[in-house]
C-alpha cells in the first residue's frame, strides 16, 4: 500500500491472479536453477505453483531423481571440471603432454551396461513367455538370471571405473 501497488484495504492474499504468476515465476526460476545445477528440473513444483501435492507430480519427482542419480553419477563429471576450469579451483601438470580431460574409454564400458540389460531383459521374457514345462522355463531363468546378476557383479566390482569423477585436479591450499 506504502508503494502504492495495492489500494487501501486491499490484501495480497486476495490477489490470485498476481499469485498465479508469481509461483509460477517463481518454479520456473527453480527449474532454471536446478537445470544448471543437477541436470533435470526442480523437484515439488507441484507443490510450489498450486499449493497441493499431486500424484503427477510425486511421479515425475520420482524421474527427475532417477535421471539426476544416473547424471551425477556416471555423465556430469564434466560439470564440476567446468566450475573448477571456471573459478580457476585447478593445476594442471605442464610436463604431463595429454590433457587431464581426455580419459579413453574401454570396451566394457559399453559392453557390460548392455549384456546385463539384455540379460535381465531376457530373464524377464522367460517368466512372461513361460516354455513347455516348468524346468526348462527355471533353466532359462537362471541362466539368464545369473548372467544379469554376473554382468552386475562385475559392474559393480569395477564401479569406480564407470563413474564419470571430475578429471582436474584441486590445488593445493
Amino acid at each position: 500500500q506504502r508503494l502504492g501497488v495495492l489500494h487501501v484495504g486491499q490484501r495480497i492474499e486476495e490477489q490470485a491472479e498476481f499469485e498465479k504468476i508469481y509461483k509460477n515465476a517463481w518454479a520456473d526460476n527453480a527449474n532454471a536453477c536446478a537445470k544448471q545445477y543437477a541436470g533435470t528440473g526442480a523437484l515439488k513444483t507441484d507443490y510450489t505453483r498450486t499449493g497441493k501435492r499431486t500424484q503427477w507430480g510425486l511421479i515425475m519427482d520420482g524421474w527427475n531423481s532417477l535421471i539426476r542419480y544416473y547424471k551425477n553419477n556416471f555423465s556430469d563429471g564434466f560439470r564440476q571440471d567446468a566450475i573448477d576450469l571456471f573459478l580457476g579451483n585447478y593445476s594442471v601438470d605442464e610436463v604431463e603432454p595429454a590433457s587431464p580431460l581426455h580419459v579413453k574409454k574401454d570396451w566394457k564400458f559399453l559392453a557390460l551396461p548392455i549384456i546385463m540389460v539384455v540379460a535381465f531383459s531376457m530373464c524377464i521374457i522367460c517368466l512372461l513367455m513361460a516354455g513347455d514345462t516348468w524346468t526348462e522355463t527355471l533353466a532359462y531363468v537362471l541362466f539368464w538370471g545369473s548372467a544379469s546378476f554376473g554382468t552386475f557383479a562385475i559392474i559393480l566390482y569395477n564401479g569406480k571405473d564407470f563413474v564419470d569423477a571430475p578429471k582436474l585436479v584441486q590445488k593445493e591450499k
